[in-house]
């Protein structure tokens, strides 16, 4: 379990591809459940382990996530996401460079949830939600592309969706048009999250370092303006 930040009132974990936070039937394992287990069998404790999800990230998607361990820290900490106040930063790789080097995007999204996907719509649909983020092209490699991602609202399959509606598919996400396999989920990873703490309104800023995985693709941590080293 790589953790990169936690006291006695929050948590912040680098969850690996292929792992579903939460939510599934008993007897399978989430990354709640393991983070459970983990601190149960560390900390020595008898009884339940309390913890918050706070941040959802889905099942091939890598990255932070914010996990509260208070009731207390959980209802702050969900005020926070809800007031829109966190920053939420995502680096993906896509298979089609971008129209423009950066910019916002801002699209009418549809939740389909028989096929379990959103698709992109207009704003006069009554089923739609307005989806926002803003995108900034950090390298290049071989034909991909390496894009910073900042989230303005949140909303399922967001990225995946208004990424794949500019010709951008998410290397490995099927789901949304990619056309190429990746043995670690889909390249998307939530890199950075700032939030204030819960006790004392301190700024806390958490990077979770790249997949391995990633390093196939050509990127790295010192994946820059230009050209990747790789």
């Amino acid at each position: 379990m790589e953790i990169l930040l936690e006291d006695r009132q929050v948590l912040v974990v680098n969850k690996p591809a292929g792992l579903a936070t939460m939510g599934l039937p008993a007897g399978k394992t989430t990354l709640l459940t393991a983070l459970k287990d983990f601190i149960k069998r560390r900390d020595g404790k008898p009884g339940n382990v309390y913890l918050g999800i706070v941040s959802r990230l889905d099942v091939p998607v890598s990255g932070a996530v914010l996990v509260a361990k208070t009731s207390k820290s959980a209802a702050r900490l969900t005020e926070q996401f809800r007031q829109r106040s966190v920053e939420k930063t995502y680096w993906a790789v896509v298979e089609d460079g971008p129209k423009v080097r950066e910019g916002r995007l801002r699209h009418w999204l549809r939740h389909d949830p028989r096929f379990r996907r959103v698709h992109v719509t207009h704003r006069g649909d009554p089923d739609a939600q307005e989806a926002s983020l803003s995108v900034l092209r950090l390298a290049t490699h071989s034909g991909l592309v390496l894009l910073e991602i900042n989230l303005e609202s949140g909303r399922k399959h967001q990225i995946r969706a208004q990424l794949a509606a500019e010709g951008m598919a998410i290397v490995g996400d099927r789901k949304y048009g990619s056309r190429r396999s990746f043995r670690a989920g889909i390249a998307l990873h939530a890199r950075r999250l700032a939030f204030l703490h819960p006790r004392d309104d301190r700024r806390i800023t958490v990077t979770a370092p790249l997949p391995i995985a990633w390093k196939s693709l050509g990127f790295s941590e010192n994946s820059v303006d230009g050209v990747s080293p790789g």
